[in-house]
């Protein structure tokens, strides 16, 4: 019944991106076919597809088996403090328990790395143009926003430096779609740390993720054409474009390149969370205030909390996705809270939950895991509009105006993709582990 559900909210989430759009009579509708097309085979494929559940469920087992290896550094480095909670180090030191900074956010420097590796052997690339080739093909989008649509399923702010040659004189609806890519996905170098956070109370989360950020891609196309349809004409449309990145002369200068990429990252995580969350808890403090009196006054017991209210918004969409009703309240509040402490706090409260037995019904989890798969959130929403602005200073106006509209676009990309996951969801998946 639940997949019926999850099914029918694909539809209900279609249509409540068509009532935002601010052109309803051009409805794109190859975009929207395809795209929803394509999901349903790839969640068909690893979801009840033995062969395809296998390679991922393989995929799941490399990702951390990699992560076994990150942490043999961060040992290095940091001694016991690196030590995985229930582990012992090579010199039997026991852990003193689970460190964000230490234990998840060092595992960005390796997985950058990797990253830079993989662009030097031209690996990347070639992955990037494959997907962008059939989305540009079967969508009849353009071959620059496919391209950065196609790279967001693997890095994250480089996206657009991609596609840096093209933003100059693209459309409204094309850099509305480069900003919806990037905040509708995640990047491979933090994959990492939401595998890091559940991997031991969901044991195939790797998998997941792996498959939710593949899946929001087309997601992506979808809402940012629904809710800003094209109605100009692209420079590039239904042509290939070619990959522009700058490869580094040997294997070594690319894993430093990539290191220090990656340790930049980890400063920008930091800051955001050490800005937001204090935010969060400032506006908890006055709401809270306010609310306490507000519920002394009317006799009655309401959440005030910024979290509590996102949930309140969130949860008609909770329940759309599939996500059953007793899990619901709880997970209304998870997804909601993403928009403003970013998706990493997010996950780390649904590691939570997941911990404390709060959740009924296994769905519950992996749906959500989907619907929490992307920088659809304030901060990143700044840090997209900002870096592309850095590269094109005379497209800023026109990126801070579609910031908002492409925002939303995500949020209901990364929801569309929790739905189809939900759809096919079935409890005996090689990829669940049961």
């Amino acid at each position: 019944m639940y997949n019926l559900v999850s099914f029918s909210g694909i539809l209900i989430l279609l249509g409540f991106a068509w009532m935002c759009s601010g052109k309803k009579k051009a409805f794109p509708w190859r975009v929207v076919l395809w795209g929803t097309g394509l999901q349903m085979v790839f969640a068909c494929f690893i979801f009840l597809v033995p062969a395809g559940s296998s390679i991922f469920l393989f995929l799941n087992e490399v990702v951390v088996k990699i992560l076994k290896s990150a942490n043999a550094g961060s040992q290095f480095v940091f001694g016991r403090l690196a030590v995985p909670p229930g582990e012992t180090s090579v010199t039997g030191e026991t852990s003193l328990g689970y460190n964000l900074a230490i234990q998840g956010l060092s595992t960005i420097v390796f997985f950058a790395s990797i990253m830079a590796i993989l662009y030097y052997f031209k690996i990347m690339p070639f992955l990037i143009r494959l997907f962008a080739r059939v989305f540009t093909k079967l969508m009849r989008v353009s071959g620059a926003e496919s391209l950065c649509t196609a790279s967001s399923i693997f890095v994250g702010a480089e996206s657009s430096l991609t596609i840096k040659p093209f933003l100059e004189k693209m459309t409204f609806s094309e850099l509305h779609t480069v900003l919806t890519a990037c905040m509708a996905t995640v990047a491979s170098n933090v994959l990492a740390l939401y595998v890091l956070s559940l991997k031991e109370i969901f044991p195939t989360i790797a998998g997941h993720l792996i498959s939710a950020s593949i899946l929001s891609a087309p997601a992506a196309l979808i809402m940012s054409k629904i809710l800003l349809p094209e109605t100009g004409e692209p420079e590039t449309l239904g042509i290939d474009v070619r990959v522009e990145y700058k490869r580094e002369n040997n294997v070594i200068e690319a894993v430093v390149n990539g290191a220090g990429s990656g340790v930049k990252l980890i400063v920008g995580i930091c800051a955001l969370l050490l800005a937001f969350i204090g935010l969060v808890s400032l506006t908890d403090m006055i709401f809270g205030g306010v609310g306490g009196w507000i519920n002394h006054l009317l006799g009655i017991q309401f959440d005030w909390s910024l979290k509590g209210l996102l949930g309140l918004l969130f949860y008609p969409f909770t329940l759309v996705i599939g996500i059953p009703l007793s899990d619901a309240p709880e997970l209304a509040k998870i997804i909601g809270e993403r928009v403003v402490v970013t998706e990493v706090t997010a996950y780390q409260d649904l590691a939570l939950i997941m911990e404390q037995g709060v959740l009924k019904h296994p769905r519950s989890a992996v749906i959500c895991t989907y619907a929490l798969c992307g920088f659809a959130h304030v901060a990143s929403l700044a840090i997209f509009v900002g870096g592309i602005s850095a590269l094109v200073p005379n497209r800023t106006k026109d990126l801070a105006k579609l910031g908002p509209r492409a925002l939303l676009a995500a949020t209901l990309a990364c929801l569309m993709t929790a739905a189809i996951a939900g759809a096919f969801y079935n409890q005996g998946s090689v990829l669940l582990g049961d």
